[in-house]
């Protein structure tokens, strides 16, 4: 095929200075960039690539990361596969995506790979091989969304529009180090990962084997100077000593909502870091970031800006930009994109003053009585009172009104240590809940839990919730 004129993500890194400075820093392994430029992570087999659907299936985030990098612009298609992705769901992303050969570091392939489909093993380890690195092609980069139940959609994406917005500043008057808890395979942690190493920094990656206060060491080994991840991430990440070992110029949230308490508490443990947080998703992309310290965001970002097109309709956040994926694969049913070009976020948004606040998901709202209750307009309230680590509000069913809403808290002291504290406050969260929002949202039930579910994605695990109607 003809080259075009798009640069694959080894043109941008390798443009952007010294690369024996620069390094990615698996579990288990780092892997100078330098190094990579003469070598290969798949034995020098990336011409048996060109032109194919191709599923990067590893356990190892680091294998994933160098495979991306050496088969942008020869494959056709590249499948990012999270590590948490159930067996049962692997064959039909296989199907849908029309995939003939698997990259991976399992030693076999498993039942769940069709016969006719190819294998071939991939590792963290470089070895020297010299292949051309032609860009044939715009390849499609395939992100499977986050949902905790059925089928996940495949999101069809380019380098383009995943990279977009990101400039690439060249070598940095002092050393910048990125790290996240998100898995690159996911659209948070790949913007990370695009963002480092064009922007010629060097990047940590999480594991999903090691626990979080493994992950900070290894961080603070590294000298991070700038970290993501969700709300969820970083609560769990205070309730940590090891949270303390680390100590960033600049900490970035997204993924979830990003309320008041866990700003200010990251402040607090990092005075010397600039707290941001930013709205993306993997269909919409990256709308906007807030760095002025506060929850929600200006008024002033909904409209038309050079790169981003916002607007409100029907409460709902929506997003035309040219960051937006193209399509979902597989024959979904809904339009990713709207007739009008923009995206509906499902993200609900009030506008409070000049300035506009997330309430929660369209589809994870609360019936009580025909009332409607965001669980995460419920858990910023609960979340302000200074002994709560971390809450998650759900629902109950009840006879009369229907559901009930209800929560777990986690606070500072364990429950089993509680003892005579427990109904005191119980009350005092009680009363915060009462002086901020509507009867029909105050939980009626309050349970101390030493943890709450978060799933792989960084998100709190939310069960289906009773629909309004």
């Amino acid at each position: 095929m003809p080259q075009n004129n798009r640069t694959s993500v080894w043109n941008g890194i390798s443009a952007t200075g010294n690369l024996s400075d620069r390094f990615l820093s698996g579990a288990n392994e780092t892997v100078t960039l330098g190094g990579l430029a003469g070598g290969s992570c798949l034995g020098g087999r990336a011409e048996e690539f060109r032109g194919r659907s191709v599923l990067l299936w590893t356990t190892d985030q680091l294998s994933a990361a160098l495979a991306l990098i050496e088969l942008d612009g020869i494959a056709r298609r590249l499948v990012l596969c999270p590590a948490d992705l159930p067996f049962e769901h692997l064959r039909f992303v296989i199907d849908s995506a029309a995939v003939d050969v698997v990259v991976s570091d399992r030693i076999a392939p498993g039942p769940d790979i069709p016969s006719g489909v190819s294998f071939i093993a991939c590792s963290p380890k470089i070895v020297r091989a010299h292949y051309d690195h032609t860009v044939e092609r715009q390849t499609e980069w395939i992100l499977l969304t986050s949902g905790t139940t059925g089928l996940p959609k495949l999101v069809v994406h380019t380098l383009a529009s995943l990279a977009g917005a990101i400039e690439s500043s060249g070598a940095s008057p002092s050393p910048v180090v990125w790290s996240t808890f998100y898995d690159i395979r996911r659209y948070g942690g790949l913007r990370i990962f695009l963002r480092a190493l064009l922007s010629g920094a060097s990047l940590v990656l999480s594991s999903t084997e090691g626990s979080l206060a493994d992950f900070m060491i290894r961080a603070a080994a590294y000298r991070v100077t700038h970290i993501s991840g969700t709300p969820s991430h970083w609560r769990r990440a205070l309730m940590s000593p090891s949270a303390h070992r680390i100590a960033p110029q600049y900490v970035r949230l997204s993924g979830e909502i990003a309320d008041q308490a866990i700003l200010d508490h990251l402040q607090v443990c990092y005075p010397q870091a600039k707290i941001a947080h930013a709205f993306a998703s993997t269909e919409a992309g990256v709308a906007f970031d807030v760095t002025d310290g506060l929850a929600g965001f200006p008024a002033e970002l909904i409209g038309e800006r050079a790169d981003v097109e916002m607007k409100v309709e029907d409460g709902s956040l929506r997003i035309r930009s040219t960051l937006i994926a193209d399509r979902y694969l597989g024959g979904q049913a809904k339009p990713l994109i709207g007739a009008d070009g923009y995206v509906d976020t499902g993200d609900m948004l009030e506008l409070r003053g000049d300035r506009y606040y997330f309430v929660g998901r369209r589809d994870g709202v609360i019936n009580v009585g025909g009332l409607k209750v965001y669980p995460e307009e419920v858990e910023a309230v609960i979340n302000r009172h200074p002994q709560v680590r971390m809450s998650l509000v759900r629902t109950r069913k009840n006879p009369i009104t229907g559901a009930l809403v209800v929560a777990d808290v986690i606070v500072q002291t364990p429950p089993e240590a509680l003892n005579g504290q427990a109904g005191q406050l119980e009350h005092e969260i009680l009363e915060l809940c009462r002086g901020i929002l509507a009867r029909h949202k105050v939980p009626a039930v309050i349970r101390f839990v030493s943890s709450l579910p978060v799933g792989a994605t960084g998100k709190i695990v939310r069960q289906p919730c009773v629909m309004s109607s």
